[in-house]
């Protein structure tokens, strides 16, 4: 069977699983944006407590993403539960580093306008500060959910959603006719996800950032 027919036979299962594997993606990275933009706020006043959620973040990326997985599952067990808190935490740096980086670069001319008209500090954050920042956060967002397509195919090692199962199928039936055909499916449906992921980041990213910022 050719590649091309073991999609037309098996179309319906691989949409379910991209389907499956991109919604754990959205999900993972809409926690992972909230708690990252959270952290970035609270800290990008203290240099030192910038440098720590940096440093803390960075960590969890050296913790190989099998590791991470097989160290979860005798805490939370297997499926969705491991998937989504490995996830979270790989997605994490890209945001909070942009979020600090992003909300040390408002001018500070415009926050003392903004205090002059009366505005108070939280105010100054969610009118001045975060829609000025966001063009950074949302890059950190894209690198996130890029890092996290791929690193969601892993899941599949503690049975969870998505592409990964393809995966690991076509890699555990190695020499078997459709071999090949499922771990190219669930290779190539990956980079297709991923892809169809950035394109709508840049039309988030048109539609929420002013021209003025754009440049």
């Amino acid at each position: 069977m050719s590649f091309w027919e073991y999609v037309g036979s098996y179309h319906e299962k691989l949409l379910f699983d991209a389907y499956q594997h991109a919604g754990a993606v959205l999900q993972c990275m809409v926690v992972a944006t909230v708690v990252g933009v959270l952290i970035g706020v609270v800290t990008y006043r203290r240099e030192w407590a910038a440098g720590l959620a940096t440093a803390t973040t960075s960590t969890v990326l050296t913790i190989p993403s099998l590791a991470l997985i097989g160290l979860l599952i005798p805490v939370v067990g297997l499926g969705v539960a491991p998937t989504v808190i490995a996830l979270t935490l790989y997605g994490l740096l890209p945001v909070v580093r942009n979020a600090v980086v992003g909300l040390r670069g408002v001018d500070p001319t415009l926050l003392e306008a903004a205090k002059g008209i009366g505005m108070s500090r939280p105010l100054r954050l969610l009118r001045v500060e975060l829609p000025l920042a966001w063009p950074p956060i949302l890059t950190g967002i894209r690198v996130s959910t890029q890092m996290l397509m791929g690193i969601a195919a892993i899941a599949a090692y503690a049975s969870g959603p998505g592409l990964g199962n393809e995966i690991f199928r076509g890699i555990a039936s190695l020499g078997s006719a459709n071999a090949l055909n499922q771990v190219l499916a669930g290779t190539l449906g990956i980079v297709v996800l991923a892809l169809l992921f950035d394109a709508a980041y840049v039309v988030i990213g048109r539609l929420t950032i002013s021209r003025g910022i754009r440049g």
